[in-house]
């Protein structure tokens, strides 16, 4: 009995001198960890955080990093531009640019996106696509599937990178929902023919078509192209469209929305962004009924 009481005492000295073991060595790791971590530790700028809170918080990517703390960082440490998000609005950016000091344009006008092309089902195939209907993928295929070389083959590759839903492929082309576009550039950078393409939000027209091949060739390839005919140049009384490279081009900083364009396209190419715009006539009458 006695020998039995004299194992056990001993056995509780040596767990407890186990344990008293065990405890010291934890508490000099802890120690020897916590002197590292502040020796070694490396402080975030502050204006990582600021930087980060005063943009969209979207999370999108378009900037091309991973999200918008990667983009804030970037912007601190001088790797990126504020041109590369088109979400953080432009009294954001000010802020932003006070704070990394650097110029700012605070009167930019934010921007939506459109498609340059409203051909879709109205635009010759030059074969049938049979696979996966991805327009990246079709585009590896002698181009496209279309006879246009800037046609869109409206398979959806712009609407499967959209995160706000804001992009439908119908009437075999692409169309943005301007009410949802946040002018993220996801869209503009996945579409293989580059036919989407940034107008300020207060546009209320856009020309629908990116071709730039003489009338002809256009209407052996497509019923809504872009001939080139010139009437909408000729007939813009602010002379705010050129044509350039047999594309029209509209100057937004002059552009009225009188409308008188897309009156005199015979090919309807040239599109409204927001609703109906205002024509002329709508102006007239509306001066009138002010008048009365």
């Amino acid at each position: 009995m006695t020998n039995l009481l004299l194992f056990a005492t001993i056995n509780w000295v040596g767990m407890a001198i186990a344990v008293g073991i065990m405890v010291g060595v934890a508490l000099v790791l802890g120690v020897c960890i916590l002197l590292i971590s502040r020796v070694c530790t490396v402080k975030e700028d502050p204006r990582i955080g600021e930087v980060t809170e005063l943009l969209a918080g979207a999370n999108c990517g378009a900037c091309g990093y991973a999200g918008c703390s990667g983009y804030a960082k970037a912007l601190v440490e001088g790797t990126a531009t504020l041109d590369s998000c088109g979400q953080t609005t432009p009294a954001h950016k000010v802020q932003i640019g006070n704070i990394l000091g650097i110029a700012t344009d605070g009167n930019a006008e934010p921007t939506i996106a459109v498609v340059g092309c409203c051909g879709g089902n109205q635009c010759k195939d030059k074969y049938t696509y049979q696979g996966y209907g991805n327009c990246v993928n079709q585009a590896m295929l002698a181009g496209g599937r279309k006879v246009c070389d800037t046609g869109c083959m409206g398979s959806g590759s712009c609407v499967d990178v959209c995160p706000y839903l804001a992009i439908e492929c119908y009437d075999g082309y692409a169309h943005v929902d301007p009410d949802l576009c946040q002018s993220c550039g996801l869209c503009i950078k996945t579409c293989p023919k580059k036919l989407i393409r940034r107008v300020p939000v207060s546009a209320k027209v856009y020309v629908a078509c990116s071709s730039q091949c003489r009338g002809k060739d256009v209407m052996n390839a497509c019923r809504a192209g872009c001939i080139s005919c010139g009437k909408c140049e000729r007939g813009c009384p602010s002379g705010a469209i050129k044509l350039v490279n047999n594309v029209p081009v509209i100057d937004y900083s002059k552009c009225t929305s009188c409308g008188k364009c897309l009156e005199g396209c015979p090919r309807h190419c040239i599109k409204y962004v927001h609703g109906e715009p205002v024509t002329a006539s709508v102006k007239d009458d509306t001066k009138q009924a002010q008048a009365q």
